[in-house]
């Protein structure tokens, strides 16, 4: 056993490999090959859990094939029931050398009718004799030694013969126990017979399935006797080929074994093969093996065979162009503009009219959108809900994205990713919303030249108004006759300085108003970019989190999943 635990170590990482690519592939590989797949683990990790001094070699063959007889032949007794009527067989019969450990293998197999050659506890059986099987430390003669009886190194070697119900029997129940048993023995030992050797029921239903089991498997022609010793050879020559083009390589016999159980030809060497795989004690680890092998390849043909495109920047720029017009972005920003040339020209427009301005509303406040308190939290919007068109764009973008990251891969991982891309599709509205809420709009937010014309325009109103005082003061001196000295004049002006500073305030109020707007709509244009460009960051991170994230998550699990089906394989 001990030059078998590299190979039973390394089996042991491969079946791990292969939960884990089971695990992985849930959701998006057919759950039938999924089932069948972990069907296969139960089993693997079932049978080595029981005794491994075993190994159980099942015949399997149709109706006529001879095969109760030929199993009665190979032990020496007549176990197994055969007669004329056919199907002859309804349940599986066993044979069993080495009692201990046996019986708990029996149960996991649900085999009832057991037959113990060896009695005394012995693993020999005297039946299996006349064979010399060529074993390390030399020629042991007689079958009984081989499965170590006498004073022999080789002490352990149980062997668990099974015959099984005919596979093409006309009772469902039959059928079901030679389908799983299949599945469960350790070596599959196909009795085939002359007329019915290319019967397409073993080959379709049975061999091709199990093809990776050659190393498992023996063919052996029956009822050799029926035939002309000179036809013999071609019979064995075109079976050899039929299995070939089943895809079953590497039997543990070079090629099919013609035997008789009625003459005895080919029993030795047929006893001799048994014998040798019992002795090893390789055939379930070997069985174990075939199994994982067809399992990686099951779950290979479900790997999304090519390389996706992946997450591209000029993918992720498009979906984020797509659901920056789709969260009605534009919009937000021309309201944000409104309101910015709203309070430029509250704040620089001429003092005697700007009050009229309060009138307005305000877009953004409208909207729920206005930080009074720089830095303050919003928590909720009065955006309009998105529209039909809205949300039909929103998806348009999503699936271009997917459609473009998931080519170059086949089904069932593209369906996958589309899907992981769609995942929080219904989620995404509300984040587009929270993602245009979060933005600092700093529409009210003081500009310098807020500020300074706006102390432009109180210089001027304060000169207006001190020259309108001063106009009204001499006029009140004038009416009550109270004598004043003329108002002064500036050299080379006609009016008098009152009247000039309120001249000079006016104009000056009028003008620094007219550069007020036209700065106002200046820098409307460049607010709206700068608001533009907050926003779409924002739509890039709902993207990234309800789109991107999803769908990277999903390729990394492609890629997991085709990592572990190549360790395991």
């Amino acid at each position: 056993m001990g030059q078998n635990q590299p190979v039973v170590s390394v089996l042991s990482h491969r079946i791990e490999h292969l939960e884990d690519a089971v695990n992985l592939g849930q959701g998006r590989v057919d759950p039938e090959v999924l089932e069948s797949v972990q069907q296969t683990l139960d089993r693997s990790a079932s049978r080595r859990q029981l005794s491994a001094e075993h190994t159980v070699i099942g015949f399997f063959g149709a109706t006529g094939s001879g095969k109760s007889s030929l199993f009665n032949a190979v032990i020496g007794q007549k176990v197994a029931k055969s007669a004329a009527r056919r199907p002859t067989t309804s349940t599986a019969q066993a044979a069993v050398w080495g009692r201990a450990g046996s019986e708990e293998l029996l149960d996991w197999l649900q085999v009832e009718n057991r037959v113990f050659l060896d009695s005394d506890g012995e693993q020999a059986a005297e039946a299996l004799n006349q064979a010399q099987v060529p074993v390390e430390g030399g020629m042991i003669n007689r079958m009984k030694h081989l499965l170590g009886r006498g004073e022999t190194e080789t002490k352990s070697g149980g062997l668990i013969l099974l015959d099984l119900p005919d596979f093409d029997s006309v009772e469902k129940s039959n059928r079901e126990i030679v389908s799983r048993m299949a599945g469960f023995v350790d070596v599959l030992v196909w009795v085939f017979d002359p007329q019915k050797y290319a019967d397409a029921v073993i080959h379709h239903d049975f061999i091709v399935p199990l093809a990776q089991h050659g190393a498992v498997t023996m063919a052996v022609l029956n009822q050799a006797d029926r035939l002309d010793s000179r036809e013999v050879p071609a019979v064995l020559d075109s079976l050899q080929r039929l299995l070939a083009e089943d895809g079953l390589t590497g039997s543990l016999l070079a090629a099919p074994m013609a035997v008789s159980a009625v003459t005895g030809e080919g029993l030795d060497r047929l006893r001799t093969a048994l014998g040798r795989v019992a002795v090893e004690k390789s055939a379930a680890v070997a069985r174990i093996e075939a199994d994982v092998n067809t399992a990686v390849d099951r779950l290979s043909e479900h790997d999304g065979a090519g390389l996706p495109d992946g997450v591209t920047g000029t993918g992720v720029r498009q979906l984020d162009q797509g659901l920056y017009a789709a969260s009605g972005a534009e919009a937000i920003c021309k309201a944000a503009g409104q309101t910015y040339q709203l309070h430029a020209r509250q704040n620089t427009g001429w003092i005697a009219t700007r009050w009229l301005l309060k009138f307005r509303k305000d877009p953004l406040k409208r909207l729920n959108l206005h930080r009074s308190d720089e830095g303050s939290d919003i928590t909720r919007s009065s955006l309009p809900p998105m529209s039909t068109g809205q949300v039909s764009a929103a998806s348009s973008a999503i699936r271009r994205f997917s459609n473009g990251v998931a080519e170059g891969v086949s089904a069932p991982w593209s369906y996958a990713i589309r899907d992981a891309a769609r995942s929080h599709e219904s989620e995404l509205p509300e984040a587009l919303e929270r993602a245009i809420a979060s933005v600092d709009f700093a529409a009210t937010k003081k500009r310098w030249w807020w500020v300074l014309l706006n102390i432009v325009q109180w210089l001027a109103i304060v000169l207006a108004l001190a020259g309108l005082l001063w106009l009204t003061g001499l006029a009140l001196a004038q009416y009550f006759q109270i004598p004043l000295p003329e108002a002064p004049r500036v050299e080379g002006y006609p009016v008098p300085v009152p009247t000039l500073l309120v001249a000079t305030g006016l104009l000056l109020g009028i003008v620094t108003a007219i550069l007020g707007k036209i700065c106002a709509v200046a820098g409307r244009k460049m607010y709206q970019k700068k608001v533009s460009r907050r926003i779409f960051e924002q739509v890039h991170e709902a993207g990234q989190d309800y789109v991107v994230a999803p769908v990277e998550e999903e390729i990394n699990r492609l890629y997991a999943y085709r990592d572990a089906l190549e360790n395991a394989r």
